[in-house]
């Protein structure tokens, strides 16, 4: 069985829940007999039963140690408490949150997946999960939407990441013709720290504003 059949029946939060970095991966283990169809709690027991259909094997229940179905669920940033880090932002598989380092981020709902992929990264703990109301289950319309949502950010990183390349390689060749120092590493070592720090700080303020009165 082709994995772009079976990536088609699945869910596209991109949660990795499953265990896998991704819808698709997950597909593919599943069309190479590597993982069984069970491992998708945001497609429940009827994703599940469309996998079993598709593929002509037993339905199975949830394997419940990969999380529990839910109805559609959506992040949301408590904004006092943001110090604009772009970690979750950075960890948004479908480009569903807005913002710039230093300013606060806020969640686009109606392109959420509801993954929680952004809770974790975030230092301040200001990113929680909530029950989309009225309660509604994830549809085929919302996997359409998240996959090409997740699909144009591929995109754009790999275009970032080949820009990114071709710009370190301009730079190298430029340092070689004029025998100068090369700056671009040592300046990619400040910045990083810079920002670290400038993440640090932040944390502080927050942390001193949860411990106010």
């Amino acid at each position: 069985m082709h994995a772009a059949r079976i990536n088609d029946l699945l869910p596209q939060t991109q949660c990795t829940k499953c265990g896998y970095q991704g819808c698709l991966p997950y597909a593919q283990a599943i069309a190479e007999a590597q993982a069984p169809i069970n491992r998708c709690p945001p497609g429940g027991g009827q994703g599940i039963a469309a996998l079993a259909k598709l593929l002509g094997v037993p339905e199975l229940p949830l394997d419940t140690s990969c999380g529990e179905h839910m109805p559609l669920q959506v992040a949301v940033i408590d904004e006092q408490y943001c110090i604009g880090c772009t970690l979750c932002i950075q960890a948004c598989p479908v480009d569903a949150i807005l913002g710039a380092n230093k300013f606060m981020h806020t969640i686009l709902t109606e392109d959420c997946t509801g993954c929680e992929l952004c809770v974790a990264p975030c230092p301040v703990d200001c990113i929680e999960i909530v029950n989309v109301t009225p309660a509604r289950e994830w549809t085929p319309a919302d996997a359409l939407q998240a996959r090409a949502r997740y699909e144009k950010r591929q995109t754009r990183i790999a275009q970032a990441s080949t820009d990114n390349i071709r710009a370190e390689a301009i730079a190298r060749n430029e340092t070689d013709k004029t025998g100068g120092p090369e700056t671009a590493p040592g300046a990619a070592i400040s910045n990083s720290a810079d920002k670290m720090a400038a993440i640090a700080s932040a944390l502080a303020r927050a942390r001193a504003r949860r411990a106010a009165p």
